[in-house]
C-alpha cells in the first residue's frame, strides 16, 4: 500500500511542475553563465532517410545531423515565438528600395570542417542546388522559392538574390533549418555525395552514425562563433517507441526529446520526477493532412475525395485525440490563433468540418453511391511508423470512414519506405504532414501547388487554379486581399476539389531533464537543433 507521505509528496511534485509549465518552462536565470563541457543525450522517434536536408522534409534529418551545419539566416535560437531572425553565415544584408534584390555579406574565416575556408561561393552552389534542382534531384523546398529569378555570387564575400517580384516572406525563407550551406567543390564533383555524407561548418564534427543505435557529435574548436559550442558533443539516440523514449529521460539515461509528447506522457514525467524535470509547451505549426493518390482509382474523382473528408468528425476527434496525443485543434491551412487562420464559423462550411456530422455522413454515401463506389469498398491507409500522433489518428480514421461504409486496412511504414512509397505514388491514402518552422502563409501553403511545382505534393494534382491563388497571396500587398486569396485557396484545397484532407494542428509539448539549458521551446520542431546554445547544469 502507497503511504499518504509519499502520494502527497508525488502530488506536490506534479503541482510544482504544473506551475513550471503554466509560466512556459523552468525560470531559468538569466544571471546563470553557461557552464561549459557534458555530453547532450536525446532520443530521436525515427532515422533520416537521407542525410541532406535539402531532399527531406523530417526532423528525423534535421535533430541529429543539424549541429554540424550553418545557414545563412536562422531564427533567434531564445525567441519562443519563433519569429524573430539573426545573421548565421550571414553577417548583415540590404534590400534594394523596389523589394526585388537582397544583398547578403557573408562572414570570412568561417571554415569547413575539412579546414576549407566558406566563401559566397559555397552559398550560391548550396541556393541553386534548393531553387534550382537539376534534373535527378530533389528539392523538397524549390516550391517556396518560385519568385526568385536568380541567386549571384559577385564576390567571395557577397551572395546576392534577385527577385521575380517583392516577397514579403523572403528573409524568413531563407531563414529555413533545412538549408543548410554545403561545401561547392563537392558539389561540383558529385551533387548527390550529401546525402549518404556529412561535412559543414557548424559548431559539431560528425563522429559517427550506426543505424538503429546512435548518431554522436563533438565539439568543433574552429567554429566561428567563438567561445561557442558549450558542450563537448551529443549523442542521439534514435528510439522509435514512444514509451522507451519516456523510459530514457524517466531512468535518466538520456535529457530530452525535442520532437514533443503527448499529455499522458508528460503526466508520468512529472510524477516521476518532480523537480528534476522542466516542462515547456508550445502552439505547434504543424498539421496532419492527408495525401490522397489522384492517379488511383477511384480517389481521381473528387466526390469519392470529399466522401473522404465528409466522413470526419473533426470535432468529436479533437476532444479524443487532444487527451491522448499532440493533435489538439481543428484547423484549415493556418493555425488556430494566427494572423491569418478561418474563424470558426467559416470553417464550418468546408467539406467534414460542420458540427452536424450524421448529415455529413448521409452526404458522403449519397457521393460514393454517385462514384459508383460500392459498400464495403476496400483499400489500405499507408501510415507513418512514428506512434504519436500517428497510431492513434490511424485507429481514428479507421474508425471515421468505417461508418460510411468503407473498409479500410492500416499499413505502418518506416519513414523511408514510406516516403519511397508516396514519391513513386505507389498508395491510395497515405498519412502526411505539413510544419512550418515559421508562421507565414507561403511557407504553409507551398506545399499544395501543382506536382510540377511543389515535389512534396503527394496527392500527385496539377491545379492550376491553386498555383495562381498562391502567387497571388503572396503578392499581396494588402492584408485583407491577401486574407482573401487565402481562403480561396482553402475552399479549393479541401472542399471544392478536396486534394488533400486535413485532420488536425498539433500541440508541442517537451519534458526534459532540469539540467538542459540554454534551449527555448518554438512552434517549430525543426528550430533550435544547433545546440550551439545549449548547455548542461550541474
Amino acid at each position: 500500500m502507497r503511504s499518504r507521505s509519499s502520494c502527497a509528496c508525488r502530488a506536490r511534485r506534479l503541482l510544482a511542475a504544473v506551475l513550471l509549465l503554466a509560466l512556459g518552462g523552468a525560470p531559468t536565470a538569466a544571471q546563470e553563465s553557461p557552464r561549459r563541457g557534458g555530453e547532450l543525450i536525446f532520443v530521436v522517434p525515427a532515422e533520416p532517410p537521407s542525410y541532406d536536408a535539402h531532399r527531406e522534409e523530417t526532423f528525423a534529418v534535421v535533430h541529429p545531423a543539424a549541429p554540424h551545419y550553418s545557414t545563412l539566416l536562422r531564427v533567434d535560437p531564445a525567441d519562443r515565438t519563433g519569429t524573430r531572425l539573426v545573421g548565421d553565415l550571414a553577417e548583415s544584408w540590404t534590400v534594394a528600395p523596389d523589394g526585388r534584390t537582397y544583398t547578403f555579406r557573408v562572414r570570412r574565416g568561417v571554415r569547413f570542417h575539412d579546414g576549407s575556408e566558406l566563401t559566397a561561393r559555397d552559398v550560391k552552389a548550396s541556393y541553386d542546388k534548393i531553387i534550382f534542382p537539376p534534373p535527378g534531384v530533389t528539392s523538397n523546398r524549390k516550391g517556396e522559392y518560385i519568385g526568385i529569378e536568380a541567386v549571384v555570387a559577385p564576390d567571395l564575400s557577397t551572395v546576392v538574390f534577385r527577385l521575380k517580384w517583392p516577397l514579403a516572406s523572403f528573409l524568413s525563407s531563407l531563414a529555413s533549418p533545412f538549408n543548410w550551406i554545403y561545401k561547392a567543390d563537392i558539389l561540383a564533383r558529385d551533387i548527390h555525395w550529401y546525402e549518404k555524407n556529412v561535412m559543414g561548418t557548424g559548431p559539431f564534427l560528425f563522429v559517427e552514425y550506426v543505424k538503429g543505435s546512435h548518431w554522436i557529435g563533438r565539439r568543433n574548436p574552429d567554429y566561428w562563433d567563438r567561445g561557442k559550442p558549450y558542450l563537448d558533443g551529443y549523442r542521439a539516440l534514435f528510439v522509435r517507441d514512444s514509451a522507451a523514449q519516456v523510459a530514457a529521460i524517466r531512468g535518466q539515461r538520456a535529457m530530452i526529446q525535442f520532437r514533443g509528447f503527448s499529455p499522458p506522457e508528460r503526466d508520468t514525467l512529472v510524477q516521476a520526477l518532480g523537480s528534476a524535470v522542466t516542462v515547456q509547451e508550445s502552439p505547434w505549426e504543424c498539421s496532419n493532412p492527408l495525401a490522397v493518390n489522384h492517379d488511383r482509382k477511384p480517389f481521381d474523382d473528387r466526390r469519392v475525395r470529399r466522401a473522404l473528408s465528409l466522413a470526419l468528425d473533426r470535432h468529436q476527434g479533437a476532444a479524443t485525440l487532444s487527451r491522448l496525443t499532440i493533435l489538439r485543434e481543428v484547423a484549415g491551412v493556418q493555425g488556430v490563433g494566427t494572423p491569418f487562420a478561418t474563424p470558426p464559423a467559416e470553417l464550418e462550411r468546408l467539406a467534414g468540418y460542420s458540427r452536424d456530422v450524421a448529415k455529413s455522413r448521409a452526404e458522403a454515401r449519397r457521393l460514393l453511391r454517385e462514384a459508383g463506389v460500392p459498400e464495403g469498398f476496400a483499400f489500405t491507409f499507408k501510415n507513418r511508423g512514428i506512434p504519436n500522433p500517428y497510431d492513434a489518428l490511424g485507429v481514428w480514421l479507421v474508425d471515421q470512414w468505417r461508418q460510411i461504409g468503407l473498409n479500410v486496412r492500416i499499413e505502418t511504414l518506416e519513414l523511408g519506405m514510406l516516403y519511397r512509397d508516396v514519391f513513386n505514388g505507389n498508395f491510395e491514402v497515405a498519412a502526411d504532414f505539413h510544419c512550418s518552422y515559421i508562421v507565414e502563409p507561403d511557407l504553409a501553403l507551398f506545399k499544395f501547388q501543382s506536382m510540377d511545382v511543389s515535389p512534396i505534393n503527394y496527392s500527385r494534382y496539377v491545379d492550376r487554379t491553386l498555383d495562381d491563388l498562391y502567387q497571388k497571396q503572396s503578392r499581396a500587398a494588402d492584408r485583407e486581399e491577401r486574407r482573401r486569396y487565402i481562403r480561396e485557396f482553402e475552399r479549393r484545397l479541401l472542399d471544392e476539389e478536396t486534394h488533400y484532407i486535413y485532420t488536425f494542428q498539433w500541440h508541442r509539448i517537451v519534458a526534459h531533464s532540469a539540467r538542459v539549458r540554454g534551449w527555448t521551446i518554438t512552434p517549430s520542431h525543426f528550430l533550435n537543433n544547433q545546440l550551439d546554445t545549449v548547455w548542461l547544469a550541474e
